[in-house]
């Protein structure tokens, strides 16, 4: 599918839209205290590279990244539109996600998502791109709703 990733604010009109169906899907799919999307002003904060696919100017999909510093990194708000799901969208966000983490000198990658059906493609996404599962990280609290998974990155290093 020929589209274009671009960094983008997540204030975009048709942007915010797609973040509220994103929004609304992750309430309805897991428990109040276990609903870790962040919202539109949260996707602004300095420390988050807000990402979108676009195939035409049309927007399908969105992804980003939370530098946590030390050299980690969490992957945040992966969505594709319901009408291009199926279609490598968010193979391709993640793809640009983990290589913008390696040229930011990030070591490791980790992600929080949910347990339940409605999840179960993004966990097969997350294992067929070197993501593993492994316990809660940053601030997160184990929970039977969360699925935690983590991928280490190889840095290059050269010397001139």
């Amino acid at each position: 599918m020929e589209g274009v990733i671009g960094v983008e604010d997540p204030r975009t009109d048709d942007v915010r839209r797609l973040l509220e169906a994103h929004l609304a899907l992750m309430n309805a799919s897991s428990p109040p205290e276990d609903v870790h999307a962040l919202d539109v002003e949260a996707l602004t904060h300095p420390s988050i590279t807000f990402l979108t696919y676009r195939v035409d100017g049309e927007l399908i999909g969105v992804g980003a990244i939370k530098d946590h510093g030390d050299g980690q990194g969490e992957l945040k708000s992966m969505h594709t539109a319901a009408a291009a799901r199926g279609r490598g969208v968010a193979g391709l966000l993640v793809q640009h996600l983990l290589d913008l983490a390696v040229d930011r000198g990030m070591t490791r990658v980790s992600l929080e998502t949910g347990t339940q059906d409605v999840f179960a493609p993004a966990r097969a996404l997350y294992g067929r791109h070197g993501f593993v599962e492994c316990g809660p990280f940053a601030d997160y609290d184990l929970s039977p709703s969360s699925a935690f998974f983590t991928r280490e990155l190889e840095v290059e290093s050269w010397t001139a």
